[in-house]
């Protein structure tokens, strides 16, 4: 006996979900590389990732396969056991960059969650209980747990939900004297997105970043880089903190590490690590083998020359055509970001306009990304065919000329 296909529309959205999202009125049915077909089948161009999550476009070939075979093989056992493709994808991890240990969960939230009670957790072992305050920034977003949410810079998202976690300290982004006014002995971390993702896609600036590593090393506290959104070659190295010349002392990534599947880590130093024991923290799903075979083929991918070189020529005909939309349209005064991870600010005389411009590429046929309202937000696949950038710019450029 097989099960009978609901018919499911937009609509039923509204009947069935907690209100927490407010979706587009189409509803994706099919995705190849860059391409989405919606239930009428209507053909959209994918600048958006799934909020730079797709690294690899849709239905990648060889993470299908790899959801396949090891479909077939083993789906999960429960950290009462380890597996084979998580010990591989952390020793992968390990070699590619600053770290000597790997923990897996399943969203940036998680792994974000884990990296702040690891700072707390060592600073309790190696120094004093005291020793509990996080810095971390206004517009930053880390997650939607109390904590992470907490531990972000935007009130909007952690307001109404009881007490928060007490002992963090937000300063503004970019601003290295705001961080020496607050920093002192009590601090455990510092937290950081080396590039603001729902913030308006703002980079930080090498002095910046270098500065933070100094006053960490000064006050005994550690450097926490919110990789999420950042990592997995978004910004043309496999991790954004390669274009800064430091290196964190944690650091998490999640989004595009499964290609689109969950699955989310945090890595650290022998050091830091050395003040856990089992049981002080876990997850059920978190290394499951599943997630980790294609997380493993989705590193193989995108930490190669060919992947990593190609990110900024695409990022230079993205630029060339935003450009060229304002040149016409003079709707843009900056555009930002690091690779494919690009930021198109609008000018304010259309401040607030950024979601009115979503919803007009969606009906010109392209998918695109806000940060805040005023903001457009590009994070395709760090694959996608030039062509593809060529016609959906093309269409995003009719869907400006609509909304202006």
């Amino acid at each position: 006996m097989t099960a009978e296909k609901m018919t499911v529309t937009r609509a039923t959205f509204d009947k069935v979900i907690l209100p927490v999202y407010a979706p587009a009125q189409f509803v994706p049915v099919k995705g190849k590389g860059s391409r989405v077909w919606d239930q009428q089948g209507k053909e959209y161009i994918d600048f958006s990732g799934g909020i730079a999550v797709t690294a690899l476009g849709h239905c990648h070939p060889a993470l299908v396969e790899t959801l396949k075979t090891q479909g077939e093989t083993l789906w999960h056992t429960s950290n009462v056991f380890t597996n084979e493709p998580a010990l591989r994808l952390a020793s992968k991890l390990i070699a590619a960059t600053f770290a000597k240990r790997v923990f897996f969960a399943n969203s940036g939230a998680e792994a974000n969650e884990a990296a702040f009670k690891l700072a707390r957790y060592y600073a309790a072992h190696r120094h004093s209980p005291y020793k509990s305050k996080i810095i971390a920034f206004h517009n930053g977003f880390h997650g939607r747990t109390l904590f992470t949410v907490s531990v972000g810079g935007q009130p909007k998202y952690s307001d109404g939900f009881g007490p928060k976690p007490a002992d963090i300290v937000h300063v503004p982004f970019n601003d290295l004297a705001a961080v020496k006014a607050v920093i002192d002995d009590h601090t455990c971390a510092i937290v950081v997105e080396p590039i603001q993702g729902e913030g308006g896609v703002m980079p930080a600036t090498p002095e910046f970043i270098q500065g933070l590593r100094e006053l960490c090393d000064q006050y005994k506290a550690l450097l926490v880089f919110d990789e999420v959104q950042t990592g997995m070659g978004r910004s043309g190295k496999l991790f954004a903190y390669e274009h800064y010349g430091v290196a964190p002392d944690i650091l998490t990534t999640a989004k595009a590490l499964g290609g689109g599947f969950p699955v989310s880590a945090m890595l650290t130093t022998d050091e830091i690590a050395s003040v856990m024991a089992p049981g002080a923290h876990g997850t059920t799903y978190g290394g499951n083998p599943l997630a980790c075979a294609i997380a493993e083929t989705a590193l193989d991918i995108i930490n190669t020359e060919e992947v990593l070189d190609g990110v900024e020529a695409r990022r230079q005909q993205f630029v060339t055509a935003l450009q060229a939309i304002d040149a016409k349209f003079d709707i843009f005064s900056e555009i930002r970001g690091k690779g494919l991870l690009i930021g198109a600010v609008l000018k304010p005389q259309h401040a607030g306009k950024a979601r009115d411009l979503l919803n007009a590429a969606a009906a010109q046929g392209v998918m695109i990304l806000n940060a805040g309202t005023d903001v457009i937000r590009f994070a395709p696949s760090l694959v996608i065919e030039s062509t593809d950038i060529e016609e959906g710019m093309a269409r995003f450029a009719r869907a400006v000329e609509s909304v202006v």
